[in-house]
């Protein structure tokens, strides 16, 4: 296929140079009604761009195939089969995948180390999760993918699992052995879904870990906006095999998603796509080889060191390793990542990815030089240098890998549509949660409703607040109070 087109881009270049007048939405009718304020702040090429996909774009019946043409490209630039555009992030797309493999009560089996739009997925389908346990490093505190092993015994103890789902990568870098996960699903007869959000750019770089396409997997969800070069809320999910049947994620996905989709965001989609199919490999050598120069000149800084892949894969944890996003562990600082995010933005006007109790993520990608990189440096140097004059992290109390493990009672539906009420955190271990308890980013939660919390979590969560953490999705968010189901007993359909 010609990956130098862009159909997309091209439509909407014909629209504007054809000067097409709208009596159709979008109603600022191509900025004229915009606030003048807002069109300073935008600028007059976001809303010339911001056009309707059918009646716009493409005719009333799409039969310029405008989008279409742009799925099929994108499809043939990762080896995909069939491709499918969303302009409502990965969290939709994840969604729809898991609603075309199963139905309600009916089992998936679920990394429990899912994003939170995973759980939002099982809350509205009434899926029964089986939750497959991490790969957990107790000394460093951080959870890998599941393993091909832990699957293998989930499959068996729940035959009638309808699939599977892994998060690879992680937001940290770890991957999941991707063709081994897909030959035990294939053996039964089941499909394999990833959530590879932040692993837009592995299909175009062999020194990065396999893709989950080329690995055997049947559908796979990736947000372009997280490591390629798309707009927020950019994402496609990629089809392959027959297990699943395309026409059936596509209403799947029609059932989630937007009538009115962003022009915009397909636009970014399309050319990022061409980007990619054209430079990709090149363009992410050059970040490769950056990102190792990078990871070298921190380790060189006091106190300072970097995860990578002696730390991340290996027996019990990993299966592979991606070097662009650059996790810096601040125990040699006797520092919370916390605080160190705090700082650099105060100081250096650098936003990190994500923080936790020890470390820092900075993510790196194609768009990085030497210029960002040596800002970076810069901003680490000085952050070591002042480390003494930053207070002393507030202690977490991280549990372990089996106190983290909460016994799940009943559906995450039926617990987060149960009568439910407010109960004061310290009285609330033994109850079962009806809320997502999520530190953000990177948006796991650490109690799903329907999980009956501990002590230990909810210490976790309280002494993680005092110390920094961020935890958005909480009807309290500074947790004070928690939402439990009321009464004692669970909620229906347990």
């Amino acid at each position: 296929m010609d990956h130098s087109r862009a159909p997309v881009l091209e439509a909407l270049g014909h629209y504007r140079r054809d000067g097409l007048l709208p009596f159709t939405p979008p109603g600022h009718k191509q900025a004229r009604g915009a606030d003048p304020e807002v069109r300073e702040v935008l600028g007059d090429a976001v809303f010339a761009s911001d056009v309707l996909a059918i009646s716009g774009l493409d005719d009333r019946r799409a039969s310029g195939g405008v989008l279409r043409d742009a799925e099929l490209l994108m499809a043939d630039a990762v080896r995909a089969e069939h491709t499918f555009f969303s302009t409502c992030g990965s969290s939709l797309s994840v969604k729809a995948a898991m609603l075309a493999v199963a139905g309600p009560y009916e089992k998936l089996l679920v990394g429990r180390d899912a994003h939170k739009s995973v759980v939002s997925g099982l809350i509205l389908s009434g899926l029964r999760p089986v939750w497959v346990e991490p790969s957990f490093d107790d000394e460093r505190h951080l959870a890998h993918p599941p393993s091909p092993a832990a699957y293998e015994r989930a499959f068996a103890e729940h035959p009638d699992a309808r699939g599977a789902l892994v998060t690879s990568p992680t937001p940290y870098g770890s991957c999941a052995d991707l063709a081994a996960l897909a030959d035990i699903c294939h053996r039964r007869g089941c499909p394999l879904l990833v959530d590879e959000a932040w692993g837009a750019h592995l299909p175009f770089s062999d020194r990065l870990p396999t893709w989950a396409m080329d690995a055997g997997a049947d559908v796979c969800v990736t947000s372009i906006h997280k490591m390629g070069s798309g707009l927020e809320q950019g994402s496609v999910f990629h089809l392959q095999g027959d297990r699943i049947d395309p026409a059936v994620l596509r209403s799947r996905a029609d059932l989630l998603g937007t009538t009115s989709p962003s022009v915009l965001i397909y636009a970014g989609l399309d050319g990022w796509r061409r980007q990619m199919a054209l430079h990709g490999p090149r363009l992410l050598d050059r970040a490769l080889d950056l990102a190792a120069q990078v990871r070298a000149r921190i380790e060189e800084i006091p106190g300072l060191h970097v995860d990578g892949h002696a730390e991340y894969a290996g027996t019990g944890l990993a299966a592979a390793f991606d070097p662009l996003p650059v996790v810096i562990d601040l125990a040699g600082l006797d520092l919370s990542g916390y605080a160190a995010a705090d700082w650099l933005l105060r100081h250096h006007r650098l936003t990190t990815h994500l923080a936790d109790h020890r470390r820092i993520s900075t993510q790196l990608t194609h768009a990085d030089d030497e210029s960002t990189a040596g800002a970076l440096l810069e901003a680490l140097r000085d952050l070591a240098a002042h480390a003494a004059e930053l207070p002393r992290p507030a202690p977490v109390a991280v549990p372990s890998a089996a106190e983290l493990r909460l016994e799940q009672t009943c559906l995450p539906r039926d617990a987060y549509f149960g009568a439910v009420a407010d109960v004061p955190l310290g009285e609330a271990a033994g109850r079962v949660a009806a809320e997502m308890l999520t530190p953000y980013p990177p948006g796991i939660p650490v109690a799903l409703p329907g999980e009956r919390l501990n002590g230990p979590v909810l210490d976790y969560l309280a002494t993680g607040i005092r110390a920094g953490m961020y935890v958005p999705d909480a009807a309290d968010p500074r947790l004070r109070t928690v939402r439990v189901l009321a009464g004692e007993g669970s909620a229906p359909g347990a």
